[in-house]
C-alpha cells in the first residue's frame, strides 16, 4: 500500500481536511455526556427548567455542528478516494498496455481484469474509510477515557484495563485475516477467468450442448470462493462480538461500581450517566474500528496485488534509441539470422535456427502445418516477443537497437483472430492512422473487397459495430480488419491467416488488389496453397524449422513438405481464380 500512496499527492488538502473535520466531530461528541450530566444533576434533580432548556439547546447545537463536520469530512474523503482510484487505475492500465505478450501470459488476462476493477474498488473503499475513521475511532476511545478520568479516577481505571484488551482482539483478528483475503482475490481471479471464457465462447458452449458441464465447473469454482469467503468471514465475525462482550462486561462493572460510589456520595447520578455514555461511545467506535480493520485488510490484500503488477518489469526491454522510420532504404528490408525461440515456461524450443532474408516490395508467403511456427514468426518479426538467441534485422539494423515505438510503426498487421472495437467503422479505421482522410479509408475498403459490407446498409463509414462485432460475419470482420491495416501507411504488411473465412473468389480478388501495393513488403501467412502460390517467395515451416524457401515451382520440385501440402489440397479447380 505504501507504494500507492504517491497517488494521493495531488489530494493532500483533502487528506488533511477530511480527518480534521472528523476529529472536530468527535471532539464535539465527547462534550455531549458532560452536557447531559448538567441536565441531570443541575436541571432534572434540582428542578431547574432554565438549565434543562439551555443545555438542551446546546445539545441541538452540538448535533448540528457535528453533522456539518461529518458531511464535510465525508465529501473530502470521497473526493480524495475517487481521485486516488483514478490515478491508480490510469497507471495500472498504462502498465498493462505496455506489457509484453510474455507478461500477459504469465499473469493471465482474467487476473489483470480483476486487479484493474475489483482490486482498485477495494483500495478506493479502504482509502475512503481510513480518512474518515482511522483517527476518529482511536480519538474517541482515548478521549472518552481521559474524560472519564476528569469525572472519577477510580471508575476510570476500568477503561484502562478494557481498552488494551479491545485493541489486542482487533489486531489479532487483523493479522489472521490478511492472508485469507489474498486467497479470496486469487480465487476470484479463477472465477473471473471462467466467466470470461464462457462469455467469449458462448457459441461453442451452446453448439456442443456443454451448458450443464460449464455450470458444474462454475458452481465448483463459485463454491471454492464461497468457502474461502465464509472461513474469512467467520474469523472476522469474531471481532464484533468479542468487542461487545468486553465492553458490556466493563459496563456492568462500571454500573455496579458507579452505584456504590453514588451511595457513598462520591459520584452523582449525572456523572454515572456520563461514564456509561463514554463507555457506550467506546463500544460504538470500536465496532466501527473493527469493521474498519476488516475493510483495511481487504484493501491491503488488493493493494498488494496492484503494487505487484506495477512493479513487474516488462519482459520486453525497449532500450533501442535508433528511429526506425528514419533508416535509409537498403536492398534487404528483413533478415532473420539463426533465430531460436521458446515460449516462456514451455522449455521446448519452438523456433530453431531460422535464417532467411526479404527484399523490399516482395510478397512473402508463409505456409506450414498447424503449430509449425507461422504466427510465432509474425510475433517475433513485430517484436511482441524477443528471440532467445540469434538476430532479426530491419534495413540492416538489429531490431533491439531500434526504438520500439518507431519500429512498430513500420508494420501494419491483421491478426489471426479478427478484432474490431465497438463503435463506428470510422473509429476502427482511424485506429490505424488517426490522420487518415475519408478518401483514404474508402480506398482501403475497396482494396480489402469490403465495399459490399460497408455500403449494404447505406451507413458508409458511420456503420455501427457492436461489442465483439456480433453484427458481422467472420468474413466481413476479416475484410474490415484488412481495410484497417491498409489505412496505415507502413512499409510492411502482415496478413496472419486473415482470409481463412473468405470464399476463394473473394480471396483471389483480394490477392490481386494486394499485388498493386508495390510500395509495401507483404507477408501472407496462410494454410491455403492458393493464397501463397503467386508470392515472390514462399517460406515453408515445419515444426519451427525452415523446410524450404523459394518460388512455388521450386518448392514443388525440391521441398517434400511443400509438395505434401499441395497434394493434400486439391487446387486444380482453384488455379483459374
Amino acid at each position: 500500500m505504501k507504494k500507492l500512496l504517491k497517488y494521493l499527492n495531488n489530494y493532500r488538502l483533502e487528506c488533511a481536511v477530511a480527518p480534521s473535520f472528523k476529529m472536530l466531530e468527535a471532539l464535539f461528541e465527547l462534550f455531549v455526556p458532560l452536557v447531559m450530566t448538567k441536565i441531570i444533576d443541575e436541571g432534572i434533580t434540582a428542578g431547574n427548567t432554565r438549565i434543562i432548556v439551555k443545555n438542551g439547546i446546546m445539545l441541538v447545537l452540538l448535533a448540528f455542528i457535528g453533522l456539518t463536520c461529518s458531511l464535510t469530512a465525508q465529501y473530502f474523503a470521497a473526493r480524495a478516494a475517487i481521485g486516488f482510484a483514478k490515478g491508480v487505475r490510469s497507471s495500472l492500465y498504462e502498465k498493462i498496455l505496455g506489457f509484453s505478450y510474455e507478461n500477459i501470459d504469465r499473469i493471465g488476462q482474467s487476473s489483470l481484469i480483476t486487479r484493474i476493477t475489483n482490486d482498485i474498488s477495494q483500495v478506493q473503499n479502504g482509502v475512503n474509510m481510513v480518512l474518515r475513521l482511522l483517527l476518529r475511532s482511536p480519538f474517541i476511545v482515548f478521549g472518552a477515557m481521559i474524560m472519564a478520568f476528569t469525572i472519577n479516577v477510580k471508575a476510570a481505571l476500568i477503561f484502562v484495563v478494557m481498552i488494551p484488551l479491545l485493541f489486542l482482539a482487533v489486531f489479532t483478528v487483523t493479522l489472521v485475516t490478511i492472508p485469507m483475503y489474498k486467497k479470496i482475490q486469487r480465487t476470484l481471479d479463477k472465477l473471473t477467468g471462467h466467466i470470461r471464457e464462457n462469455l467469449t465462447g458462448s457459441r461453442v458452449v451452446r453448439a456442443f450442448n456443454a451448458g450443464e458441464r460449464e455450470k458444474e465447473t462454475f458452481n465448483k469454482e463459485n463454491d471454492h470462493l464461497l468457502h474461502a469467503s465464509l472461513v474469512t468471514s467467520r474469523v472476522s465475525a469474531i471481532l464484533n462480538p468479542a468487542t461487545v462482550i468486553i465492553v458490556n462486561a466493563s459496563m456492568l462493572i462500571l454500573i455496579a461500581s458507579g452505584a456504590n460510589l453514588v451511595n457513598e456520595g462520591t459520584l452523582t447520578n449525572g456523572q454515572v450517566y456520563a461514564l456509561v455514555n463514554y463507555m457506550s461511545q467506546i463500544l460504538v467506535e470500536l465496532v466501527k474500528f473493527a469493521n474498519l480493520m476488516i475493510t483495511i485488510n481487504k484493501s491491503l490484500a488488493s493493494a498488494s496485488r496492484i503494487s505487484e503488477t506495477l512493479d513487474i518489469e516488462n519482459a520486453l526491454k525497449d532500450e533501442g534509441t535508433v528511429d526506425a522510420l528514419g533508416l535509409e532504404d537498403t536492398d534487404e528490408i528483413i533478415r532473420f539470422e539463426d533465430v531460436h525461440f521458446a515460449y516462456p515456461g514451455t522449455g521446448a524450443s519452438f523456433v530453431e535456427g531460422m535464417s532467411f532474408s526479404v527484399k523490399p516490395g516482395q510478397t512473402i508467403g508463409i505456409i506450414g502445418g498447424t503449430g509449425s511456427g507461422k504466427s510465432t514468426l509474425a510475433s517475433l518479426l513485430m517484436r511482441f516477443y524477443d528471440t532467445d538467441s540469434g538476430h532479426i534485422y530491419y534495413k540492416g539494423k538489429d531490431i533491439k537497437e531500434l526504438s520500439l515505438s518507431t519500429y512498430r510503426k513500420c508494420f501494419s498487421s491483421v491478426p489471426q483472430k479478427a478484432q474490431l472495437f465497438s463503435g463506428t467503422l470510422r473509429d476502427n479505421l482511424l485506429v490505424a492512422d488517426p490522420s487518415a482522410t475519408d478518401e483514404e479509408m474508402l480506398t482501403a475498403i475497396r482494396l480489402a473487397e469490403a465495399e459490399n459490407v460497408v455500403f449494404a446498409k447505406g451507413e458508409g463509414l458511420d456503420m455501427k459495430i457492436n461489442e465483439g462485432s456480433t453484427n458481422l460475419s467472420g468474413g466481413q470482420r476479416q475484410r474490415l480488419t484488412i481495410a484497417r491495416a491498409l489505412v496505415r501507411k507502413a512499409p510492411i504488411l502482415i496478413l496472419d491467416d486473415s482470409s481463412s473465412a473468405l470464399d476463394y473468389a473473394t480471396d483471389s480478388r483480394l490477392r490481386a488488389n494486394l499485388k498493386t501495393l508495390t510500395d509495401k513488403t507483404v507477408f501472407i501467412i496462410s494454410q491455403r496453397v492458393i493464397s501463397v502460390k503467386n508470392s515472390d517467395k514462399i517460406l515453408v515451416l515445419d515444426d519451427g524449422d525452415i523446410a524450404g524457401f523459394g518460388t512455388h515451382d521450386e518448392l514443388f520440385e525440391n521441398c517434400p513438405v511443400y509438395r505434401e501440402i499441395c497434394d493434400s489440397q486439391d487446387t486444380k479447380g482453384e488455379e483459374s481464380l
